[in-house]
């Protein structure tokens, strides 16, 4: 039975192994070897306090809730969900609270694959708060320079949207270690890592970038 991390578990975690346990933890949701957990038993461990070993922004989609696709439970991650993984202020501050002061010692942004906040961008869609939103994503677009044929640049192009999603992945990670002093500052020290990844819808399957 597992338990929930605690004040010691998380200060022996090293930002590499933050990273393993969130890849074992995929590993075992693809095949089929999730861990058990009592999670009630885990809701009275963490009622005094919450220990996390890592930081999640991923996309709204309802089929990549962070938890699930790495094996993880109560206790276990800081998930930060947006449609299109990207950052802002309020979220720049959500990690610099979480890796600062709750001690988590990994940012992991996760794309994947077929997102529907991707191809809007693709799309150039526009509806209501959407439009602005969208904004964020826009310049993973136009640094994808390939297929140049504008009809080719569309959702319909399954393969452009999956390179712009991993590219909005890579922009993400560069707007947070310029945009958070605070956190560039720890990820220079070795207190944490910064690192991406996309999610695979057809096979459960992470890769890392």
């Amino acid at each position: 039975m597992m338990n929930a991390q605690t004040k010691a578990s998380q200060d022996a975690i090293t930002p590499e192994k933050a990273l393993e346990l969130l890849q074992e933890g995929n590993q075992r949701f693809v095949a089929k070897q999730t861990v058990d957990r009592d999670l009630n038993l885990q809701v009275e461990q963490t009622s005094t306090g919450q220990y996390p070993f890592a930081t999640v922004l991923s996309c709204i989609d309802s089929r990549v809730p962070a938890e699930l696709v790495f094996d993880q439970g109560i206790g276990d991650i800081f998930s930060v969900r947006i449609a299109g993984n990207f950052v802002n202020q309020d979220i720049l501050g959500s990690m610099e609270f979480a890796c600062k002061l709750a001690g988590t010692k990994l940012i992991l942004v996760l794309g994947h694959t077929a997102c529907g906040a991707v191809k809007g961008a693709c799309d150039h869609a526009e509806l209501g708060n959407l439009t602005g939103m969208l904004e964020n994503i826009a310049p993973a677009v136009e640094a994808i320079t390939e297929p140049a044929e504008a009809s080719h640049r569309t959702s319909a192009n399954i393969d452009f949207v999956n390179a712009v999603g991993a590219k909005n992945v890579a922009l993400t990670i560069d707007r947070i270690r310029t945009e958070s002093p605070v956190l560039a500052e720890m990820e220079t020290a070795g207190q944490i890592q910064i690192v991406g990844g996309m999610y695979d819808l057809a096979s459960g399957k992470v890769n890392l970038l």
